[in-house]
């Protein structure tokens, strides 16, 4: 055990937040967060919008940020420039079929994502979102996409949320009969295909979804139910989950957390609503301006990418 004094200085929606935790104790490898500082909205009208924004994926240098955007899920992404991000731009390879869940691996090298695209072209569309991948051959370019083989993408089968260690293993959820519930499954990389996907076993909770794992393989956050977990390593295995705060668990449908390239931050996503019109106050007037202002809020319910500062301690 050790005792550390923890200083953390963030700047978050333009407010510089500062804190000073009284000196804490805890064991090695644990994810900190501090109870007193609440989400803040990523990129607010820009990138978290009045649509549905789904998982968010960073480049290795932070500076070009990817996720999907509406009800016809498209892959977006926007760049950083002067501290501003700018005007997103529709991903080369997306936009034609149901595209979301895309994760840039921690080299920059290949971006994975979850399309019902059709196998062949020229058939339909599936009936199931499964693994893809696509490599970067420049600057928003990008190689045909490969649909992952069957020890992953089992025929009928949808798979969701992919995300890679440093070592190329493929963390992802999946509903199989063989397994009740959504469940988390990981597979190898063996140099040219991926090895079978086996089942991850975390206790303390029931189901596990979108699972994240840090480039290091040290920790998994995830999602069970509503509400957002981590877990550590363990041996050959991993600890009892640890579910995170309630600053982030508040009952809201929470999902795709991602810890950012340099570890510091927290991303995910949760449809909130705050700020809609009381229809039980009998002196106010609704108006239809009033009424395309709550939806057309970032609060109106629909899914909206929040992030909040960690400190992760591995010594």
């Amino acid at each position: 055990m050790k005792h550390i004094t923890l200083i953390q200085t963030g700047l978050m929606a333009g407010l510089i937040v500062q804190f000073m935790q009284p000196v804490i104790s805890f064991a090695q490898n644990k994810l900190i967060i501090d109870p007193n500082i609440m989400p803040a909205v990523f990129a607010p009208g820009i990138v978290s919008t009045d649509l549905d924004e789904g998982a968010i994926s960073f480049a290795p240098d932070g500076n070009t940020v990817y996720t999907s955007q509406g009800n016809f899920a498209t892959i977006i992404f926007s760049r950083k420039q002067n501290e501003h991000w700018t005007k997103p731009e529709v991903a080369s390879f997306s936009g034609k079929w149901n595209d979301t869940d895309p994760f840039m691996t921690p080299d920059g090298k290949r971006l994975f994502f979850i399309s019902d695209r059709p196998l062949k072209e020229g058939d339909q569309p599936q009936k199931v979102m499964q693994i893809w991948y696509t490599e970067q051959t420049g600057p928003n370019q990008w190689a045909p996409p490969v649909h992952l083989d069957t020890l992953i993408n089992r025929d009928g089968v949808g798979s969701f949320a992919p995300s890679v260690s440093n070592k190329g293993t493929l963390y992802f959820c999946s509903r199989k009969k063989e397994h009740p519930g959504m469940q988390s499954y990981c597979a190898a990389w063996l140099g040219d295909n991926y090895g079978p996907a086996t089942l991850v076993l975390i206790s303390g909770v029931n189901s596990i979804q979108d699972p994240f794992i840090a480039p290091d393989e040290s920790y998994l956050v995830f999602l069970s139910g509503n509400d957002l977990y981590i877990t550590f390593r363990n041996g050959g295995g991993w600890a009892q989950a640890q579910k995170l705060g309630s600053n982030i668990n508040n009952g809201d449908h929470n999902a795709s957390p991602y810890v950012s390239p340099d570890g510091k931050m927290l991303y995910y996503t949760s449809a909130r609503i705050s700020g809609f019109y009381d229809r039980t106050k009998k002196k106010s007037v609704m108006t239809y301006d009033k009424f395309m202002k709550e939806n057309r809020s970032v609060y109106n319910g629909s899914g909206n990418l929040f992030m909040i500062p960690l400190h992760l301690v591995k010594n």
